[in-house]
C-alpha cells in the first residue's frame, strides 16, 4: 500500500465516540488515533473497544491511501492493554504505546504483536510502534536506549500532561507560556532520542484548539528544531500543522539549487551560493527536503 513517507499530522479520536469516529475520516490528517487510553473513561473501555474494530475492519488496508489509522493502547503495566490489543483483528497501521518506561516496553509489545499477527492472519510485522516516550519519570533517563528496537519503530513523541501528574506538579508551563525546565528537557530529549534511533520525531499537542496563530508558532518552531510532525486533538489544527510541517516552494526551490551546485561541483566540500558559504551539512538538509517534497506531493527528490 502506497503510505504517506513521514506522518505529518496524527488526530486523536476517541474511541467511543460514534460522531468523533464518522467526523475524523474527512479530516485532511496524515494518520487518525483512535484512542482507547485517556479520552475514554474506563467504564466505557469495553464498548470503545468494539467500536474500533468496527471502524477499523470497515476501513480496510486498500482503503488508506490517503489516511492511517493508529490505536493507542493503554499502558503495558495496565491490565487493559492485553484486551485492547482485540484490535489487532482489524489490521491497524500502527499501536500507540503511552506511559512507556523504556525501550523494553516496545520489544514487549513487538512481541505480542508477533504472536497476534500470527493468530488473526494479519501481515507479519505490518502493525508499527510510535511510544510517547516521556510520560513517566523513569523514561527520561531511557530515551538514548531505542535505536535497535526493531522495524516495528517508526517513531517517538512525547508527553507533558502525565509528566507532570507523575511529578506532582500543577502545571507543566511558566506564567509566560513556555513550558517549564523538566518539560523542556523531555522534548529535546524525545528529539535526540529520535534521531539516535533513526525514526521519525514527533511532536505532542498543543491543547489550546482554539488559538491556531499559537499552534502555527509552536508548530513551525517546532520544525525548526528537527520534528517532522505534530500531535492533535482537534480536526481544526491539522491544515496549520500540515502546513507546518510541508516544505515551502520557496524550501524546495533553494534545496533544488544547493543540490545542483554541489553536484555540479564533486570535488568540492565547500561552495559559495548567493553570497552563503555551504558545506556537506547544507547538502544533507537540501536533500533531506527534496525527499520529504517529493514523498508529500511527488514533486522534487533528493539527488
Amino acid at each position: 500500500m502506497d503510505k504517506v513517507a513521514v506522518l505529518r499530522s496524527m488526530l486523536f479520536v476517541p474511541g467511543d465516540s460514534e460522531r468523533k469516529l464518522a467526523k475524523a475520516s474527512s479530516s485532511p490528517a496524515d494518520a487518525l488515533i483512535l484512542d482507547l487510553e485517556d479520552s475514554v473513561a474506563p467504564s466505557r473501555t469495553h464498548i470503545a473497544r468494539a467500536m474500533v474494530l468496527e471502524y477499523l475492519k470497515s476501513r480496510p488496508l486498500q482503503q488508506r491511501k490517503r489516511q492511517q489509522i493508529w490505536v493507542r493502547i493503554n499502558a503495558l503495566t495496565s491490565p487493559a492493554a492485553l484486551q485492547d490489543l482485540a484490535v489487532v483483528a482489524g489490521s491497524p497501521d500502527g499501536i500507540v504505546l503511552p506511559k512507556v518506561r523504556s525501550s523494553q516496553d516496545v520489544t514487549c509489545l513487538a512481541h505480542y504483536l508477533d504472536a497476534l499477527e500470527l493468530r488473526e492472519g494479519v501481515a507479519t510485522g505490518s502493525i508499527r510502534i510510535l511510544p510517547v516516550a516521556t510520560e513517566t519519570p523513569q523514561s527520561l533517563f531511557t530515551l538514548g536506549g531505542y535505536e535497535g528496537c526493531g522495524p516495528r519503530l517508526i517513531g517517538l513523541t512525547w508527553g507533558a500532561e502525565d509528566l507532570a501528574a507523575a511529578l506532582g506538579a500543577s502545571t507543566n508551563r511558566r506564567p509566560d507560556g513556555e513550558y517549564d525546565t523538566v518539560y523542556q528537557l523531555a522534548r529535546a530529549l524525545c528529539l535526540v532520542g529520535a534521531a539516535a534511533a533513526h525514526v521519525q520525531p514527533i511532536d505532542t499537542i498543543f491543547a489550546d484548539f482554539g488559538d491556531p496563530a499559537a499552534l502555527a508558532i509552536e508548530a513551525n518552531a517546532a520544525r525548526q528544531a528537527g520534528f517532522t510532525g505534530k500531535l492533535a486533538v482537534h480536526p481544526n489544527q491539522i491544515d496549520v500543522i500540515n502546513q507546518a510541517f510541508t516544505p515551502s516552494d520557496e524550501e524546495v526551490a533553494w534545496s533544488r539549487r544547493v543540490v545542483d551546485v554541489f553536484a555540479s561541483n564533486p570535488d568540492l566540500g565547500t561552495i559559495g551560493l548567493d553570497g552563503k558559504m555551504l558545506d556537506m551539512p547544507h547538502l544533507k538538509r537540501a536533500q533531506q527536503i527534496l525527499g520529504l517534497a517529493a514523498s508529500l506531493h511527488g514533486i522534487g527528490g533528493a539527488s
